[in-house]
């Protein structure tokens, strides 16, 4: 796999990579990453960097700003499996308006690429709870630039019917540190909703996630799926007051 994508994202001095090891704990028993362990790789990447740059938790916590997720699209040329580390690129890409962009790769230790990510994000003010507009507050974030490369986001349709569904108690370990619920624990309520048989044979090719609203301890998060062939599609939602918490949709392989 040809590595130029990492060569003109290293030319950037919003540039960042680490290794990753993988544990165990971190894989499921066909030694596939767990798909919430790569979200929150991906997650702790974007902070570490953002703190680099000067917009990471430094700079928000004693504004009592945050940074929320909005939405991922990802496309794997191999999902990573049987491996004992990863490596993750990740550049800041800059702002447009209210959004902020960023990249990752994901890499082998020999140099194999396995796939892509695009991530949206906001910076939300938690004492007003508005948004904030990046060019009065980051006002070094470059303007986001599009690239022929780049990745697209797939709108995601609404579910047409409701094939699987559980309902799931909001734990304290759940919580993050905005006091609202991790955004990789999405992804665990939405595929341990599909059948067992589904998940212990299939790999994921592309996935999409948006995010509407957080959701805070205390609250049941009902997670319902259709499935049609390898194409699954999830809506995540409150049960107390029946508001979207989160869309998925994700090809499989």
């Amino acid at each position: 796999m040809e590595s130029e994508t990492v060569f003109k994202m290293q030319d950037s001095e919003y540039f960042y990579s680490k290794k990753y090891p993988i544990r165990y704990s971190e894989m499921d028993f066909r030694e596939v990453l767990k798909p919430y362990a790569l979200l929150n790789f991906l997650q702790d990447m974007a902070t570490e960097n953002a703190e680099m740059l000067g917009f990471g938790p430094s700079f928000v916590f004693p504004r009592n700003y945050a940074w929320f997720l909005i939405k991922y699209h990802m496309e794997f040329d191999e999902y990573p499996c049987n491996l004992d580390d990863i490596i993750i690129h990740t550049e800041a890409r800059g702002y447009s308006k209210i959004l902020a962009s960023r990249d990752f790769e994901i890499w082998t230790a020999n140099n194999k690429r396995l796939g892509r990510v695009s991530s949206n994000w906001m910076l939300i003010d938690l004492n007003t709870k508005s948004i904030l507009p990046f060019a009065k507050t980051i006002d070094f974030m470059p303007n986001f630039q599009k690239r022929v490369n780049d990745l697209s986001f797939e709108k995601i349709k609404p579910l047409v019917r409701v094939d699987y569904e559980k309902t799931f108690e909001i734990r304290f370990v759940d919580i993050d540190i905005n006091q609202h619920v991790n955004n990789a624990n999405y992804i665990i309520w939405a595929f341990e909703a599909l059948p067992y048989e589904f998940n212990s044979t299939h790999k994921i090719k592309t996935l999409d996630v948006v995010y509407k609203k957080e959701i805070a301890y205390g609250a049941n998060v009902i997670s319902q799926v259709e499935l049609e062939g390898n194409v699954s599609t999830h809506m995540l939602k409150n049960s107390e007051t029946d508001e979207e918490l989160c869309f998925i949709r994700v090809d499989w392989v």
